[in-house]
């Protein structure tokens, strides 16, 4: 537990300019915390303990401003900057070296409680404020939603989409070189 805790701190002291050392990044941003409990929750949930997952979630939701749901999947280096307001469903799937601000949905659309209902955001994907990403939509590697963007088509890799409904308006992949392998 505390590797993850100094790997997710490191993260933060990285991605963010505001975090001066590891103790701030580990007692004063609501992220960590958030992830923390996520990682417990999803372990709970994945050992079909449902209702004490959600219990936990929910504490962590008042004590954050950030909800996600125990059985989303987060990966590695996750920072949500400001995270008030952050949603992420049950079946969300966030990739690697995610950075999201505050106001996010990664959100359904209803449909059948047995299928993929919410977003997969592929890695070293930057998600701007307020934006609303609903539905099993994929967004590609290396894309960039603009603040408060409404997304409900796939987003192909390394591209910028803004708008409502968000159109993809640049191409990235030379911005992205140092994360094609």
């Amino acid at each position: 537990m505390f590797k993850i805790i100094k790997e997710e701190a490191k993260n933060i002291l990285e991605k963010d300019p505001a975090a001066k050392n590891m103790f701030e990044a580990i007692f004063c941003y609501p992220c960590l915390k958030a992830i923390i409990y996520h990682r417990l929750c999803h372990r709970l949930y994945n050992k079909k303990r449902f209702i004490l997952a959600r219990i936990i979630s929910q504490i962590a939701r008042r004590k954050t401003g950030i909800e996600i749901h125990p059985g989303a999947k987060i990966g590695k280096n996750f920072f949500i900057d400001h995270g008030m307001g952050v949603v992420i469903g049950e079946t969300a799937e966030v990739g690697d070296n995610v950075t999201m601000y505050h106001g996010v949905t990664l959100g359904g659309l209803g449909g059948d409680p047995n299928s993929k209902r919410h977003p997969t955001v592929e890695d070293n994907v930057m998600i701007g404020s307020g934006a609303k990403i609903l539905g099993p939509i994929t967004i590609g590697r290396g894309a960039k939603i603009g603040a408060n963007a409404v997304v409900l088509d796939d987003i192909p890799p390394y591209t910028t989409a803004v708008g409502m409904p968000a159109k993809v308006v640049k191409n990235n992949r030379d911005d992205n070189l140092m994360y094609v392998i």
